[in-house]
């Protein structure tokens, strides 16, 4: 078993050491001085050796500071020497050509040699990528915004034409640290001033424990039509090691209370029914379903009692219940509300680009997508976990106003 765990490790250290290598011989292009590689050197060595005692320690010392820092400095140097990688690449595969055509047309393999300007831009892209990460660490994880949509549906109430709904999912209570920053989030959520307030699971990150600092920032949320929350896969403690079951369900409980705390009306398999002027609406969730991360929700039990024709609300937290369960069921969901995804917590979505590694998990990962008639909005996310920043993704308030069509 340690064999396998120390494989891929060993493996991994020989490719970065390879790589390392390489970045060092397009450095030594524009500083040709003799102390340079030991410099260099140095600052790798220390790399690996601070990452691998963080790993080795964090069964005795858990997720401590210095693990953070050492992991998070050694993505950030991993990730910015590849992009410098990639570059340096590029232009010895156009070394390699123009030697290939020497040779054919002159008889002579004579390759060009290494020009300082693709290093220099080789380097300008390592900060530039040191920088977004720093920014993402220290201030993306906590910015913020709101996006918002506007849904058509054919049989919405007329009595609901026009109502809104603000979701959040994913609060990662155990990662925050910034309690002003924090509580920015929630005044922007209030200051929404939406019909109905929902979040879509993952309060914490193992233990229920973990929101009780945080609970006088999120009980703060109000909205006129109450507060609805469902459980994500994180919420049951499935990711620690427990003194037995017992300490488990009671984790799991003490959770369930705190949702209470918050104001947050806790949905376990069962619906509700939102009234206004005569009319309603049906609001249900299920306990977290999502493939390869539990299967707990039962959508039959938490819509028993309602009708194919009734419009239809639902929280589940793993977009990939909606893919195999919901958009193709009977008794129509016309709108289903998610998260889970983060959107990794890293990508691009800029210049009409949307993209994130998390879509090779999920085919849609962020935002809207409508199939059968039917909707569902996957929310980026309001906290953090793993990586202790966001790039790209940002943190994410969504607003969504009800129409009829």
């Amino acid at each position: 078993m340690k064999r396998l765990q120390i494989l891929p490790l060993a493996i991994f250290s020989i490719f970065f050491i390879l790589m390392n290598w390489y970045v060092l011989g397009g450095l030594q292009v524009v500083a040709p001085q003799s102390y340079l590689p030991a410099v260099f050197w140095f600052v790798i060595t220390l790399s690996i050796f601070s990452v691998f005692y963080a790993i080795i320690g964090m069964q005795t010392r858990g997720v401590d500071r210095f693990f953070k820092i050492a992991t998070h400095a050694f993505l950030t140097l991993f990730v910015s020497e590849v992009l410098f990688l990639l570059v340096l690449l590029s232009q010895d595969a156009y070394r390699l050509a123009a030697g290939t055509f020497y040779l054919v047309s002159d008889n002579q393999f004579l390759v060009p040699a290494r020009n300082w300007i693709w290093i220099g831009v080789s380097i300008a892209l390592f900060f530039f990528s040191v920088l977004i990460f720093l920014y993402g660490i220290l201030k993306g994880k906590y910015a913020y915004r709101v996006i918002k949509h506007t849904l058509l549906f054919k049989n919405l109430p007329v009595a609901f034409d026009g109502f809104t709904i603000t979701q959040i999912s994913d609060i990662h209570a155990g990662s925050f640290s910034n309690s002003k920053a924090v509580q920015n989030g929630i005044d922007i959520i209030n200051a929404q001033q939406s019909d109905l307030f929902v979040f879509t699971g993952d309060l914490v990150n193992n233990k229920a424990e973990e929101i009780k600092p945080w609970i006088g920032h999120f009980s703060q949320i109000k909205a006129k039509y109450g507060q609805f929350s469902v459980l994500g896969n994180h919420d049951y403690g499935d990711y620690v090691k427990w003194e037995n079951e017992l300490a488990k369900q009671a984790n799991l409980q003490q959770l369930k209370k705190y949702h209470e705390e918050l104001g947050f009306r806790l949905l376990l398999d069962e619906h509700v029914e939102l009234q206004k002027d005569g009319e309603k609406i049906v609001l249900a969730g299920i306990e977290n379903w999502g493939l390869g991360f539990g299967e707990r929700g039962d959508l039959a039990k938490a819509l028993l009692g309602t009708t194919k024709d009734e419009f239809k609300i639902l929280l589940s937290h793993d977009p990939s219940h909606w893919e195999v369960q919901v958009k193709n069921n009977l008794n129509h969901v016309h709108l289903t509300l998610a998260g889970h995804t983060h959107g990794m917590q890293f990508g691009i979505e800029a210049f009409g680009v949307k993209w994130s590694p998390v879509k090779f998990r999920y085919k849609h990962w962020a935002g809207i997508k409508e199939e059968n008639n039917r909707i569902l909005n996957v929310n980026r996310g309001f906290g953090f976990i793993g990586f202790s920043g966001r790039i790209g993704i940002w943190p994410e308030i969504t607003v969504i106003k009800l129409k009829k069509c």
